[in-house]
């Protein structure tokens, strides 16, 4: 279906029905939110517009963007099932491009990050090459071109599937490169990368039916004690709400969580289901996930 589709945005955590302020719904098996990404384009889309014009004087940031904050960054873990496949703990120390060059291995994985940005993805290739997806294209650019002043980390270790070897990960990476428009199979940076190193087509467009019962699950754990899950039908979907939640940051995801919590709450007490619900239940475009606070 490609990247040509009208892109459906986020539905924001207000949007969504529920039964219970709390979370939980006694007639069901557990409490109902609706988060889906139907059709999307490259996330990468909404930011970096300068990355379309690589050249070595261009590795200073051209755009005004906040340092990166590792205190603002969301703890999280992805489950199918029971078994976890996606873990990321806070802290991880990221580096400056050209240190970075210095620890690349081909067939690594990286992550770029700017506070209020998508993280962008790309695989080393060897050479002080990455292969990346960026606006509806796969290229072939310079890492430190790639960067664009941000910085970044080797990310193997969050996916916790096997690995390809190094040599069928570059060569992945490679045979795509000039990819574009319908011929993509991938929603964003992250999914395209992760799909070079792992090979698994949950990684591509509709590589999943999304029918049944939302087998994976995203927990966002604010604290040791506060945590929150929400549930989802394929693989992309969580990367898609994963991502996003990188963008707008910790804060943002918590102020969004209690400000519906506190919509649902008003709510039930004037026994009044908000327009917006009705609005949702009716799209028959909409597959709805679940959520349970813990």
């Amino acid at each position: 279906m490609g990247n040509q589709v009208e892109k459906l945005t986020h539905l924001n955590y207000a949007e969504v029905p529920t039964s219970d302020p709390n979370g939980f719904d006694p007639d069901d098996d557990g409490p109902r939110i609706g988060v889906s990404y139907i059709f999307s384009n490259d996330d990468d889309d909404d930011q970096d517009d300068n990355l379309d014009h690589y050249s070595s004087d261009s590795r200073a940031v051209s755009h005004e963007e906040k340092p990166f904050d590792p205190q603002d960054e969301l703890e999280c873990a992805i489950y199918y099932r029971e078994e976890c496949v996606y873990e990321r703990s806070t802290g991880a120390a990221t580096h400056s491009p050209e240190s970075l060059l210095n620890k690349c291995r081909p067939g690594d994985l990286l992550e770029f990050v700017a506070t209020g940005q998508y993280p962008h993805w790309a695989v080393y290739v060897g050479d002080f090459q990455v292969v990346h997806l960026h606006r509806a294209e796969i290229k072939n650019n310079f890492l430190t071109d790639v960067s664009q002043g941000k910085k970044g980390r080797i990310v193997n270790g969050l996916y916790r599937y096997r690995a390809l070897p190094p040599e069928v990960i570059v060569r992945n990476a490679l045979d795509h490169v000039g990819s574009r428009d319908r011929e993509l199979y991938w929603r964003n940076s992250e999914c395209f990368a992760a799909w070079c190193r792992f090979g698994k087509r949950e990684f591509k467009i509709g590589g999943e039916i999304r029918i049944g019962k939302q087998p994976y699950r995203l927990k966002l754990l604010f604290s040791e004690k506060k945590s929150h899950v929400l549930e989802f039908q394929s693989l992309e979907d969580v990367i898609m709400e994963k991502r996003r939640n990188d963008q707008i940051g910790k804060d943002a995801v918590m102020q969004e969580l209690a400000n519906h919590l506190n919509e649902l709450g008003t709510s039930q007490n004037s026994n009044q289901t908000p327009p917006h619900v009705y609005k949702l239940l009716s799209t028959k475009t909409s597959s709805h996930t679940q959520t349970r606070c813990v």
